[in-house]
């Protein structure tokens, strides 16, 4: 494992450009960064601002039209590594209504050739009972099924996490339970997590760092305390007036 501190990810001018209707589309602008390994970064914007893409290029699963990102000091090149997993917005959506959460969950593990951690041994990391191995996604309530997901994104023994809005279609007093659960995975499993997320009030409560981006571009990038206590860009300050008027 990589020694805290040390930078895990480096992001260098990486733009996505999509072709809508003989309209070029920049999803994401010129963006550059450095995650440090056990950091929590938080990706704060609107829906459309370009935080998913971001992601999910991040994740391996899209490959930026310009620019560089670097996993470990190494180029990545379109591939997903298996020390980084992600974890999606709709439970429901991202699970296989026709296979057993066992199945689910060592999916990924056969596809590797490993055995361990067991099925068991992840179910029991999440807070789900064993029984849960043979029943279907269907039986399962919201926030179980993100349980079962994050299992699953845990059975390849990933060092960084992307959690994409993984709690915005819970229940509020389940997302609390699963933003607890994320930071007791962190802390016990040393893992660096990028947040992506469209409410700042809980990215306050998560994140180490945050960055608020708008348009495809990062308009302010701070440490958290910093961030809410001295806003400078207006679109940040918009954000964080509607936590005050709640």
């Amino acid at each position: 494992m990589l020694d805290p501190g040390s930078i895990m990810i480096e992001v260098k001018n990486i733009s996505k450009i999509y072709s809508v209707e003989k309209k070029l589309i920049k999803a994401v602008n010129d963006i550059s960064f450095t995650l440090m390994q056990g950091e929590i970064f938080g990706l704060v914007g609107e829906s459309g601002s370009g935080k998913s893409t971001l992601g999910r290029m991040l994740s391996g699963l899209l490959s930026p039209t310009s620019g560089t990102i670097l996993f470990e000091g190494k180029e990545m090149k379109g591939v997903m590594p298996t020390k980084i997993q992600m974890i999606f917005q709709d439970p429901s959506a991202s699970l296989n209504p026709r296979m057993t959460i066992g199945e689910i969950i060592e999916e990924p593990l056969k596809i590797h050739g490993r055995s361990k951690p067991t099925v068991l041994q992840l179910l029991d990391l999440v807070g789900l009972p064993s029984n849960a191995k043979g029943r279907f996604p269907h039986e399962f309530s919201g926030g179980q099924k993100q349980r079962i997901g994050i299992a699953r994104a845990l059975a390849l023994q990933p060092r960084f996490l992307i959690c994409d809005e993984p709690i915005s279609q819970l229940d509020v007093s389940i997302q609390a339970q699963i933003v607890n659960l994320l930071l007791q995975l962190h802390k016990e499993l040393g893992l660096t997590y990028l947040f992506i997320a469209h409410d700042l009030a809980m990215v306050y409560y998560f994140a180490t760092c945050v960055a608020v981006m708008h348009q495809g571009s990062f308009v302010e990038c701070k440490p958290t305390e910093q961030l809410y206590k001295e806003p400078e860009h207006p679109y940040t300050k918009l954000l964080l007036s509607t936590i005050h008027e709640r």
